[in-house]
């Protein structure tokens, strides 16, 4: 008998859209998309019967309502119904299409032909982890990411390009970020994702763009088994989970960085803001900018 999955189904103000990603994502969900529906938006959500109940799915509906009266915006409809397997690892991948990011990247689903074009192309499958370019935080992230690695080089000796940047990307999701970095020019970039589904991922899109495994190396793990597999501390960290795990992961982040180390930190609300960034220089971070896209912002930050 076929695993069987639930659709969920929210019809919503367009300016929704994040919030009600941040949402589902905490709620557990495996895959999201999202359509214009004439003035609105229809968002897609899918996870495993298993994991929620109908009395669930009802407390998610109160979440959705609540979250959109407190922003003064209507209360979004929630529709959901059970579907097979099969039927769910091809809804969402209709409503994906290329998009560009940034001014260098282009974000191009597997399944889809490649368009010509001059930018950075990052062939993407996620399955079920994190990170397809949608999310405003994968965006700041991206953007950040061709920002610092655009920068000019701070030294040349004879004819040597510029000085090899190894990176950290903790919660690596579907890879998505590690790959950009490499494209961008990073020598070396080790990827950790606690969930096992997002370090195959990563694996995977590693292959889809002919990434060395070299150069992108993917664990199971954190902090801790990152500090176990590198080789020397790390010139950049990008790390693009919730607020709250990265306050947790700050004295070990700040552990595996050397005194010219960089980050970027995103998945963080615009109100925690503040928590995260006292945190960073309670540990001798200092941030420079603040990115922001709607109510989700990014971090770039450097050592003192």
């Amino acid at each position: 008998m076929a695993n069987t999955w639930w659709e969920l189904q929210i019809l919503c103000e367009p300016e929704l859209e994040d919030s009600i990603f941040w949402r589902l994502e905490d709620f557990g969900s495996r895959g999201t998309a999202s359509e214009r529906k004439g003035n609105s938006s229809l968002v897609k959500a899918y996870l495993p019967q298993f994991q929620a109940q109908l009395l669930d799915l009802g407390a998610l509906a109160l979440w959705l309502r609540q979250d959109a009266l407190c922003v003064g915006m209507s209360a979004p409809s929630l529709h959901w119904q059970l579907i097979d397997e099969e039927d769910w690892a091809s809804s969402w991948k209709q409503y994906w299409q290329p998009q560009e990011i940034g001014d260098r990247f282009l974000i191009n689903p597997a399944w889809l032909p490649i368009a010509e074009t001059d930018r950075l192309v990052i062939l993407l499958d996620p399955g079920v982890a994190f990170g397809t370019g949608n999310h405003a935080t994968t965006q700041l992230c991206l953007e950040a990411l061709e920002m610092r690695l655009s920068e000019v080089p701070q030294s040349f000796v004879g004819n040597q390009e510029r000085e090899s940047v190894i990176i950290a990307d903790i919660g690596c999701g579907s890879g998505i970020l590690s790959i950009g970095a490499i494209l961008l020019g990073a020598e070396k970039v080790y990827a950790v994702d606690n969930d096992p589904l997002a370090v195959r991922s990563t694996f995977s899109n590693c292959a889809l763009n002919n990434v060395s495994l070299e150069r992108l190396i993917p664990a199971e793990g954190s902090v801790d088994v990152l500090s176990q597999i590198i080789e020397k501390p790390v010139d950049g960290i990008v790390c693009n989970i919730l607020a709250e795990v990265i306050i947790q992961l700050v004295p070990e982040m700040t552990a595996i960085a050397k005194p010219t180390t960089w980050g970027i930190f995103s998945g963080i609300l615009l109100e925690q803001s503040k928590s995260v960034a006292d945190v960073l220089e309670k540990h001798g971070w200092v941030v420079a900018a603040l990115w922001k896209k709607k109510e989700w912002c990014c971090l770039n930050v450097r050592r003192s």
